[in-house]
């Protein structure tokens, strides 16, 4: 699900639209390979018409707990960097959201740990002007190319640009 054009400016444009890297699904995976085993094994030992109901409801309700509602958050969480501003979004029912106009960026930095770097993503921290100042994003895919735009964007925007940071 992309983020809705409705929701920009006018003259913005989106440069990145993102999900949490696709790790945050894998332990949801297992756990949904586990329940249909386990299910199946169960529906497998022949057991009466009323004992296999009760396993796949409870396999349902299982399924429901352990891989869909972790899958509706990771597909309802955007992390979205448009030409003016950084937007966070989260939320299945209730929503929640920040946005950072890139003007107010001082400083974009990231890490990740080796095994992060293995799969490809890590954490990113974006230090804004104001009160809330400093925001922290987990998970995020290909987080050295995502600072890297994210920084671009504030030094188009602003005359001066960023202020190098020490490693």
């Amino acid at each position: 699900m992309a983020y809705p054009q409705k929701l920009l400016g006018e003259g913005e444009s989106v440069v990145l639209d993102l999900h949490p890297h696709w790790k945050v699904m894998f332990l949801p995976f297992l756990e949904l390979l586990g329940i249909l085993a386990l299910a199946g094994f169960l529906l497998a030992q022949g057991y009466s018409t009323t004992a296999n109901w009760v396993v796949v409801g409870l396999g349902l309700l299982l399924l429901l707990g352990f891989f869909v509602v972790p899958l509706l958050k990771w597909r309802t969480t955007h992390f979205v960097v448009t030409s003016e501003r950084v937007v966070m979004r989260s939320g299945v029912l209730g929503r929640q959201g920040r946005d950072i106009p890139l003007a107010r960026i001082n400083d974009v930095s990231f890490h990740h740990s080796l095994f992060e770097r293995l799969l490809g993503c890590g954490t990113l921290v974006v230090e804004s002007a104001g009160e809330r100042g400093q925001v922290t994003l987990t998970d995020i895919p290909k987080v050295e190319k995502v600072q890297r735009v994210v920084y671009d964007l504030v030094d188009q925007q602003s005359p001066g640009g960023l202020a190098p940071t020490a490693p």
